[in-house]
């Protein structure tokens, strides 16, 4: 299928550093399903302003500038010094002060997010807003690269489900598989439950750092949210147009 006269296209990747491989002619999604964009995408749906940054030095700067902000993150798994909580959705889900903004800081989530060209559109993607992130997708972008975040050099579990996922509606809605490790990503996690990213090397470590809570929220919270998310001066904004959850097949 074709939108004004392009083919639509869909390819799925990952890490950071894969950004710099697509032209501006491609929507950039970017998925850290544990945690940052779960993180991230949680943040905004209950009315909070999130800003992912790449580094520390960055957040503190940015930090100076805000009022009153949360800082939440980690880097190789550790909360920063200085930080106020871990990259953790069910946390942040849990307080009350929605009105101080976070600022967010990954090991990989956070630069797949900031890293883009400023003239690419990057949508904030996780299991909570999967499907509408594929029907914003749908409706506004003949080509697109689902990045998955990545861990230790490896293309996490839970981050290709996610990619598969968004990769099949846009399927189900004409796109083309740009290659054959995308059609194989989304071949391998087809009809998969949910659950099954339990078995991966993030939920382990999760396991292993007493932080189980994060697992429970983000297989408790799939496609329970209406908003695609996109990065808009250097924040995370909803980004959902009247209709565009319609153009997706149902299931």
């Amino acid at each position: 299928m074709t939108t004004n006269g392009r083919r639509r296209r869909v390819v799925i990747d990952c890490f950071p550093e894969s950004l710099t491989a697509y032209s501006n002619d491609y929507a950039i999604v970017a998925v850290d399903v544990i945690r940052a964009t779960t993180t991230a995408v949680t943040g905004v749906a209950l009315g909070r302003r999130c800003f992912p940054v790449e580094s520390i030095e960055q957040a503190v700067a940015l930090a100076k500038r805000l009022r009153n902000p949360l800082l939440v993150g980690e880097l190789g798994g550790s909360m920063p010094f200085g930080f106020d909580l871990q990259n953790s959705p069910a946390v942040l889900a849990a307080r009350s002060d929605t009105a101080r903004p976070m600022i967010l800081l990954s090991t990989s989530g956070t630069r797949l997010m900031s890293g883009a060209r400023d003239s690419q559109t990057v949508y904030v993607a996780c299991l909570r807003n999967y499907r509408a992130t594929a029907a914003q997708l749908a409706l506004e972008h003949p080509a697109v690269a689902i990045i998955g975040a990545g861990a230790r050099g490896e293309f996490r579990d839970e981050d290709q489900l996610c990619c598969a996922w968004i990769a099949q509606r846009l399927f189900e809605a004409g796109y083309a598989a740009e290659n054959e490790l995308t059609r194989a990503i989304v071949s391998r996690w087809d009809g998969m439950p949910v659950e099954s990213i339990s078995a991966g090397a993030s939920a382990d470590y999760l396991r292993r750092t007493g932080q189980l809570r994060d697992l429970d929220f983000i297989l408790g919270h799939v496609d329970d949210l209406d908003d695609a998310m996109v990065m808009e001066r250097n924040q995370v904004v909803k980004r959902t147009l009247r209709g565009a959850r319609a153009l997706l097949p149902a299931g």
